[in-house]
């Protein structure tokens, strides 16, 4: 059974030597998936002890050596990145791959990214007006040749950005939301929403559906407040390293997808399979690209 849902794969950065990272994705860009992702932490704690690289020297690799895939990061946040570097490095990526880079985006967690530079613990509420701030003046550095912005938190004095995206009049953003203020900003700025899903260890399938569908829905009416179609912006959903029953057969994975289309979406993003048996089962590979016709 084929679906309209895209496939996509996220490959973290953590793959040793660095060109087993370079062979994943290239296996990835040869079975057919829409986009390579990774993650942009500086560290991972699952894998707090283990190798683990920056995704921005990934994906300028990873485009040197992919023709057709597409590439990003799901997802980069402000715990560690200032807009006007990240936009120059944004924008020499999208020139280093022909214009197939998109980036993921998100408020950030209290975790290991938000203390690392030795910064103050933020409310729920600070992070958000912190997010809304950076990803409007990364909105604005990817667009204009020259910015001089003064922010609160963010500020850009003759920022210059030439040659700018290939990708016009910007590369496109897939910005992560599950609340009513964040998808606002996805409405406003992205061209694509990411869900999680619900958080935590053990999510039952019931309740992982019931929580995309009330984001789904919480997309669409933001959508509708805005006067824009609820296809306006692509909607991806991530299954996370605990979400393994719908590998379980192809017709557990074909429900999934059903359900999931049913829901609004139009791409899920799996993890790719690795040697330590963290993601995708090698053995489930081959009911994933039937699935998507690949």
């Amino acid at each position: 059974m084929s679906t309209a849902l895209h496939l996509s794969a996220l490959v973290l950065p953590d793959r040793h030597p660095t060109t087993a990272f370079i062979d994943d994705v290239r296996a990835a860009e040869d079975a057919g998936v829409r986009t390579v992702w990774t993650y942009d932490h500086l560290t991972w704690p699952l894998l707090a002890d283990s190798p683990w690289y920056g995704a921005v020297p990934l994906l300028a690799a990873a485009a040197m050596r992919t023709d057709r895939v597409r590439l990003g990061t799901q997802v980069a946040t402000p715990n560690f990145r200032h807009p006007v570097p990240f936009a120059k490095e944004l924008m020499t990526i999208d020139q280093l791959t022909g214009g197939r880079l998109e980036v993921g985006l998100g408020a950030g967690t209290e975790g290991p990214d938000a203390t690392v530079l030795g910064q103050p613990k933020r409310t729920l509420r600070e992070r958000s007006d912190r997010f809304a701030e950076w990803l409007g003046l990364l909105d604005t550095l990817l667009r204009q040749p020259v910015t001089t912005v003064r922010g609160e938190r963010f500020s850009a004095i003759d920022a210059h950005q030439l040659p700018g995206c290939v990708q016009q009049p910007r590369l496109p953003f897939t910005v992560a939301a599950t609340g009513p203020k964040a998808l606002r900003l996805a409405a406003r700025y992205g061209q694509a929403w990411v869900t999680y899903g619900p958080y935590g260890p053990q999510v039952e399938p019931a309740d992982w559906f019931t929580a995309l569908a009330e984001q789904s829905q919480g997309l669409t009416d933001v959508l509708a407040e805005q006067g824009r179609a609820p296809d306006a912006l692509r909607r991806i959903v991530q299954f996370g390293l605990e979400v393994q029953w719908p590998f379980q057969s192809a017709e557990r994975y074909a429900d999934t997808l059903g359900r999931l289309a049913a829901l609004g979406f139009d791409e899920v993003t799996v993890h790719w399979t690795r040697p330590d048996g963290r993601g995708v089962p090698f053995q489930a590979m081959p009911l994933l690209t039937a699935a998507h016709g690949l």
